[in-house]
């Protein structure tokens, strides 16, 4: 069987998790898996045994023609899986997706921010998104808040959109966000790297943000509090070397305090709404 079917059955596999599946995916050298491949891999024995019994299963099958029904499936050995999300810490060894793949192909704008934004974030966003569709595709994570805001935002001007969602794409989180996700997969892609019928857990959306990072040639935080998970995707993709904007606010303000502590650590400050000269250098 070819590598992305055995990945699916290892990823379907119990007691199988991404550490173990990474293990055995870094040694699979050729385009076809074979029984006797597995055998011979430098792991513990019953990592083998494991991987032997998602091969072998025949329930598996089914089970993954009904996947491919439902969704696309881009494992890490396919030459769609993008260049920028293989090169980071952990990256999803399969992302189920829905909607337009060739959008993986272009520069993306990642833009994130409390799930509490006000109107500033709202202005700011569509005061920055004529520029911004220009040249990238923009991305978010479908959730209350600033995700949405980016989102609706980008298809109101004609822009696309992509959404990582922390959970299987065949549900709708949050519920009010249905109608917004139904037509980000007819005008843009959803992605998750959870099988489709997974459903949503707080500790899933962290885990989402690694990608939402990694996909990204740029950042945009608008509101954050000092702890919160835009400031996560933001140090993710300050640690995976892209450029990070943060929108200044007062420093009296806790949704400020976010992207305010960001641009005191590096992070390039918005102060106008054209940002021609530093999108330039970006590619």
């Amino acid at each position: 069987m070819n590598k992305t079917d055995f990945l699916l059955r290892l990823k379907l596999e119990r007691g199988i998790g991404y550490i173990k599946m990474l293990q055995i995916a870094s040694q699979l050298d050729s385009e076809k898996v074979e029984a006797a491949q597995l055998k011979q891999l430098d792991l513990p024995e019953k990592l083998i045994e494991s991987s032997l019994q998602a091969f072998y299963n025949e329930k598996y099958e089914k089970i993954i023609d009904r996947i491919r029904k439902q969704c696309s499936v881009i494992s890490f050995f396919d030459d769609l899986y993008p260049k920028k999300l293989r090169q980071i810490y952990q990256p999803p060894l399969i992302l189920f997706v829905r909607g337009n793949t060739n959008l993986l192909k272009r520069p993306i704008a990642t833009i994130v921010g409390a799930r509490q934004a006000t109107n500033y974030s709202q202005v700011v966003i569509d005061e920055l998104m004529p520029n911004l569709i220009k040249k990238y595709v923009i991305a978010s994570g479908l959730a209350r808040g600033v995700d949405g805001m980016a989102h609706e935002s980008a298809l109101h001007h004609g822009g696309k959109t992509v959404a990582v969602v922390g959970n299987g794409i065949n549900h709708f989180y949050l519920a009010q966000n249905k109608f917004l996700q139904q037509e980000i997969v007819e005008k843009g892609l959803l992605i998750s790297e959870y099988l489709p019928d997974t459903p949503p857990k707080p500790f899933r959306f962290p885990e989402r943000n690694r990608i939402l990072a990694g996909l990204s040639d740029i950042v945009i935080v608008t509101e954050a509090r000092e702890k919160s998970g835009s400031l996560i995707t933001a140090n993710m993709a300050l640690h995976e070397n892209r450029d990070v904007y943060a929108v200044p606010g007062p420093i009296t303000c806790d949704l400020s305090k976010g992207p305010n502590r960001l641009i005191e650590v590096g992070a390039i400050p918005i102060v106008d709404f054209k940002l021609e000269e530093p999108f330039q250098n970006i590619e």
